[in-house]
This record gives C-alpha cells, sequence and structure tokens, in this order.
C-alpha cells in the first residue's frame, strides 16, 4: 500500500514538473515520516527515497539511532531552542528557522560540534496567528542578519500555506514566497544561496512545484492518515 502510494506521489510530482517545464530531478520528495513506525520507513526507503522529515526532535533521535540505512534527516517542525544540541549533527536541514535567536543557537551548538548546518528561514506568508515563522517584510534584515553566524548555511526559505479545500487558493502563497527569494539572491549576500524552497504538502504540492518548490513535504498521501493517540 505504502509504495503504491509513493508511485503515485512521484508520477503526480512528475506531471507537476512537466506542466510547469521543470526538470523532475530539481524537485526533491521529502516523505513526512512523523508518528509513522520504522517499518513503514523502510517501505519507503526500498523505494529509492531517503529524505525524511521530522516534527518533533525526540522523534527525529529516536528513528536515526534505529533505522539502519542511511538517511537524509530533516527538521520541519518548530524548533525549541533547548532542543537544537540533540539534531546539529544528524540532520541533512532545518527548514523552520525563524529567529536570530533560535540561529544563534544553532550556530553556537554546530561550532561545538565542528558542523555546518544547512538552514532554511520559514516565513508565514499568509500570517496565519496558529503558525510559526517570520512575514514576508521581515525576511531580508533576518537573512541578513543571521548571515554572518559561523557554522550555518541559508540556503533558501520555507512555508507552510494555509490548508485549503481547493490548493489554486494556496498559488499566490508560493509565489510570493519564489518571488521573495529571488529578490534576495540578487543581493549577492555572502553565505545565502537562496537555491531552495520548502513549500507544499500533501494537499497542494502540485501547485507548489508549478511555483518554484525544491522540497515538497508529503507524508499523508504516503503513509495515510495519522494517529495522533498512539
Amino acid at each position: 500500500m505504502i509504495k503504491a502510494q509513493l508511485k503515485d506521489v512521484e508520477d503526480r510530482i512528475n506531471e507537476a514538473c512537466l506542466r510547469a517545464n521543470r526538470d523532475p530531478k530539481d524537485v526533491t520528495l521529502i516523505a513526512v515520516s512523523k508518528t509513522k513506525p520504522l517499518s513503514d520507513l523502510e517501505q519507503v526507503l526500498d523505494s529509492g527515497v531517503i529524505e525524511f522529515g521530522e516534527n518533533k526532535v525526540q522523534e527525529l533521535v529516536d528513528k536515526y539511532e534505529h533505522i539502519k540505512s542511511p538517511v537524509h534527516w530533516h527538521m520541519i517542525g518548530h524548533l525549541q531552542t533547548n532542543k537544537v544540541k540533540y539534531i546539529v549533527d544528524k540532520v541533512e536541514m532545518i527548514h523552520s528557522v525563524d529567529s536570530f535567536k533560535l540561529a544563534s543557537v544553532i550556530s553556537k551548538e554546530a561550532s561545538k560540534k565542528n558542523v555546518t548546518v544547512n538552514i532554511l528561514i520559514e516565513v508565514n506568508v499568509a500570517k496565519e496567528e496558529s503558525k510559526f515563522g517570520i512575514t514576508l517584510d521581515e525576511v531580508k534584515d533576518l537573512v541578513t542578519e543571521i548571515s554572518s553566524l559561523p557554522n550555518i548555511s541559508i540556503k533558501g526559505l520555507m512555508t507552510i500555506a494555509p490548508f485549503v479545500d481547493n490548493p489554486e487558493d494556496n498559488r499566490m502563497v508560493f509565489r510570493s514566497l519564489y518571488n521573495m527569494a529571488q529578490e534576495i539572491k540578487a543581493l549577492n549576500i555572502d553565505n545565502v544561496s537562496m537555491d531552495e524552497l520548502s513549500m507544499g504538502m500533501t494537499n497542494d504540492f502540485e501547485v507548489a512545484i508549478e511555483e518554484g518548490a525544491t522540497f515538497v513535504r508529503v507524508g499523508t498521501a504516503i503513509f495515510g492518515t495519522r494517529n495522533y493517540n498512539i
């Protein structure tokens, strides 16, 4: 079941790339494995996907320690400063940096472990009160401020779009993030690349790809509905 659902998601990614005249190799699927057992992850790994996203530090660390295959872990949930030390040497990328304070702690802990951490700046494009992230107006200043920190590399931007019935309703959210990334890229700030845009989930990843996403974070469409009562 999981392998068939994964194949369907991959086909939909390819079709979205075709519509947008993009190379599918430029879009990376992150399998969002939160609350799912290792046996489910192994099925996805068997199909060749090695990028996995987790929302909680403890769950990421537990899976990191128990999974046998090489995996690229992405921290996609809100990250508390006191939890940073547990993951800086374990993650491929942190998608959810939304303050200079958090970036400073990442820099400090990364320096201790002699690693450089790839990060994305989380932007709350739609200004939803229930979501983390900075506003579009704040992005350039925060990127500039963080860019001088050691042991951090800013790779781009991330957003969590509103949950909508019609994915088209989020097109302008994704387009706004893409446009902001282009504006920042034009500034040629040292240590800032803006090559990555993490946007689009199960409900709207195809529209996100059409608007320039390089990472799509898909969980339910691959693993099925989550049981949070486990």
